[in-house]
């Protein structure tokens, strides 16, 4: 019988501990050979992990002991497994399963990450949809097509769509701090779905199940004020993603009269907003954050407020990836502000682009050859070489915030940030991150703010520039069917910018 790769490794190696040693002086033996079997050891585990496979629990529970690589041993991995079946056992009640589920978050509590991952594989392995079961509905589903039993055929193919997996979830959302549980242990997955293609089935129905329990039919609006519980205050600073919160006089002064912050709350967890926004009360457009972050500013006066400025929106729950919240926070956010202010009529963003130095420092090159001979040439003799190169241009653009009104790499500067919003998409959505969230739920690009953001951070990610974007309330729907067809609704300004 020919020997396995990993059987001929071990055993060479198993040759080479017993002739390494002997190649050193006679009084570095020992020190060599501890050495030396350290490194050989090292080699063996690393080349054996390479060459063998990780074993499926199907097979891991069928043995009897544990591979190097593996956490749980056999016993431990069956142990869990049969706490798990426990829990969905067809004899216990919701109650009764949701104490047992408790008692495996206790124990999950306590688990290294690898033991954890175990728990993960057996919910991805053990509980999946009974295979036979789906096949045989939906060859049924297909035959009745068209028919009377087209009705019944589709019930039973979706009762056979229903895995085990989903039982078992549900079960965990039963206890007090079940949903907690379960919003943690996405997070804590969703690092390592790209290393472990496994584990992907668990987070696909983990995120089916979020997007039905956090729809916005259960969440509920509040107004987040100075006069908030400090715990939840605590976790404003803590969340804020989009301009950090420095000290609490800065978060007082984000919640001065002229400002509103709201955010949307679940029922299962009453003390954690799971998205929430800042808003300004202005009487125009604001182009700077700065003076809004200054906390030595006076509070504006609402009675003259024409204009609601988001300015920050941040998602505080990781686990709570791919569900989508934030458009029906700020529509509700919208009529709220409107049944308190009737005076104001515009609601627009001052929002960073944050993909778009990167986007420039690959695409610059492309840019330069959108320019005509005479255009080129100023551009040229502004850098001081012609015809300018793209590192010429990256490299006068570095020091963006010092550049004047009349400067041509300011004004390419400006151009090229207008064509990454207004013209650049990806699978027919735009490639930043912000602007696909906020045209995706109707606004459009409206304006282009030069040293909006003067901070290092607003200069590291978009050479300081930031953008305004409009929610014309009565033609949300119509910039969303232009995004549809692959055109990004933009301002006047921002199409002649991309046109230049």
């Amino acid at each position: 019988m020919m020997n396995t790769t990993p059987e001929w490794i071990a055993r060479s190696v198993s040759r080479l501990r017993t002739t390494a040693p002997a190649a050193g002086k006679a009084a570095e033996k020992a020190a060599d050979k501890t050495t030396a079997k350290s490194a050989i050891d090292k080699t063996v585990t690393d080349v054996v992990a390479k060459v063998v496979p990780p074993r499926s629990t199907h097979e891991r529970l069928q043995a009897t002991l544990r591979r190097g690589q593996e956490s749980l041993s056999p016993r431990a991995l069956r142990r869990l497994l049969a706490d798990l079946q426990e829990v969905i056992a067809p004899q216990v009640s919701e109650i009764e399963g949701g104490r047992r589920a408790q008692a495996v978050a206790e124990w999950y509590a306590k688990a290294e990450l690898e033991e954890r991952r175990d728990m993960w594989l057996l919910m991805c392995e053990q509980f999946a949809p009974d295979a036979t079961r789906f096949k045989s509905a939906r060859q049924r589903y297909e035959a009745a097509a068209g028919t009377a039993e087209e009705g019944q055929a589709e019930i039973s193919l979706r009762r056979a769509l229903v895995s085990p997996r989903t039982r078992l979830l549900q079960r965990f959302a039963v206890f007090p701090e079940g949903m907690r549980f379960l919003v943690d242990m996405r997070a804590e997955l969703l690092p390592l779905l790209k290393a472990d293609k496994r584990l992907l089935a668990l987070d696909a129905e983990l995120e089916h199940l979020f997007s039905t329990w956090f729809d916005v039919a259960f969440l509920q609006l509040r107004r987040l004020s100075w006069d908030s519980p400090a715990s939840l205050l605590e976790k404003l600073i803590k969340y804020e993603a989009v301009h950090d919160i420095r000290s609490w006089a800065d978060l007082k002064n984000r919640l001065d009269s002229d400002r509103r912050c709201y955010g949307f709350f679940h029922p299962r967890l009453p003390d954690e907003p799971l998205i929430f926004v800042e808003v300004a009360l202005l009487d125009k457009m604001s182009s700077s954050i700065t003076p809004l972050l200054d906390e030595a500013a006076a509070p504006a006066d609402i009675t003259r407020a024409t204009t609601a400025i988001f300015y920050s929106i941040s998602n505080t729950q990781t686990g709570l990836r791919g569900v989508s919240f934030g458009d029906s926070l700020i529509k509700h956010v919208v009529e709220t502000l409107n049944a308190e202010f009737p005076r104001l009529r515009t609601f627009a963003t001052l929002s960073p682009i944050p993909g778009f130095r990167a986007w420039l420092g690959k695409h610059a090159g492309a840019m330069l050859e959108r320019l005509d001979d005479k255009r080129r040439s100023e551009l040229g003799r502004a850098v001081g070489f012609e015809p300018p190169q793209p590192t010429h241009l990256l490299a006068a653009i570095d020091k963006a915030l010092e550049l004047d009104a009349k400067s041509p790499v300011r004004q390419m500067l400006l151009e090229c940030a207008a064509h990454y919003l207004g013209r650049e998409l990806l699978e027919g959505k735009p490639v930043d991150p912000v602007a696909r969230f906020h045209l995706g739920n109707g606004a459009r690009v409206e304006r282009l703010n030069w040293a909006g953001d003067p901070s290092t951070k607003g200069v590291k990610q978009s050479y300081g520039l930031m953008v305004n974007y409009l929610y014309d309330l009565k033609r949300i729907d119509k910039h969303r069917s232009l995004l549809a067809q692959g055109k990004v609704p933009v301002s006047g300004d921002i199409d002649t910018l991309c046109r230049s």
